[in-house]
């Protein structure tokens, strides 16, 4: 277990495996689980750094509302606490706002990859994704809205882990809307052409959270974006994980070589 600290509160994070670091910013109210098939992935030749933003898992709890500008402040934070100086940053729904802004003010950021990431804070529908971590049963429904159908009637026991996990390390209300209140005024298309990285964009086409559309305005925006969608919701890194991973370990090594 490694904290740092970032003005007067505390940010949990994990690494494994040497090499370029790869950073892993979580969707809102999602803990470091969410993450855990392509940690799984990259550990090894990459250093896999997972951690919990603000008001989230063992990271410190802060009233809020958080700012996108500060959530990018606790990144940078995060890739100071372990020598990032040529980073791999991935992201999801929120985590790739976050993951967006670190990338236009940090000079760590070498390559980005955005799930679920939409051009506006006000296309992000995140509502259905949340539920009480000690709520159970609401876990579950909530699952709905972050997995297309199929994936939910052939994996059901991969649901029960995902409800395991999440009572264990999810936000409470208060985090997650701490949280959400990052993305009002996030507007990508009004300075994404600062943000020069290459960019890797993958979205599900049954994404209920954020819309398709709203990923290709992304992608138009970008200098350097590149869309590739799945057939499936707004978690297609952990629904379709195999081809997330063998995509996203390619896109890397295309980058490191």
């Amino acid at each position: 277990m490694s904290t740092v600290e970032n003005g007067a509160v505390s940010l949990y994070y994990e690494t494994d495996g040497e090499g370029t670091p790869v950073v892993f910013v979580p969707e809102a109210g999602l803990g470091g689980w969410s993450w855990g098939w392509q940690h799984a992935a990259v550990a090894g030749p990459y250093e896999a750094v997972v951690w919990d933003l603000r008001g989230t898992g063992r990271s410190d709890r802060p009233p809020g509302p958080y700012d996108l500008e500060t959530l990018a402040d606790d990144l940078e934070s995060v890739l100071a606490a372990v020598g990032a100086r040529n980073t791999h940053v991935v992201g999801a729904g929120l985590g790739g706002a976050i993951a967006l802004e670190a990338a236009r003010t940090s000079s760590r950021v070498a390559t980005l990859s955005l799930f679920g990431t939409g051009a506006r804070g006000s296309e992000f529908d995140l509502e259905g994704l949340y539920a009480p971590p000690e709520d159970r049963e609401a876990l579950r429904e909530t699952l709905e809205a972050a997995f297309d159908g199929e994936f939910q009637r052939a994996q059901p026991d991969v649901l029960d882990g995902i409800v395991d996990w999440r009572a264990d390390g999810d936000a409470s209300r208060a985090g997650w809307e701490s949280q959400i209140a990052a993305l009002e005024g996030f507007d990508a298309t009004d300075w994404g052409y600062e943000v020069t990285q290459p960019t890797l964009l993958v979205h599900g086409t049954a994404d209920e959270c954020v819309p398709l559309e709203s990923a290709r305005d992304l992608e138009a925006t970008l200098p350097r974006g590149d869309l590739e969608t799945l057939e499936a919701g707004h978690l297609a890194f952990v629904e379709r994980s195999r081809t997330v991973n063998d995509r996203l370990v390619g896109f890397l090594e295309e980058r490191d070589g």
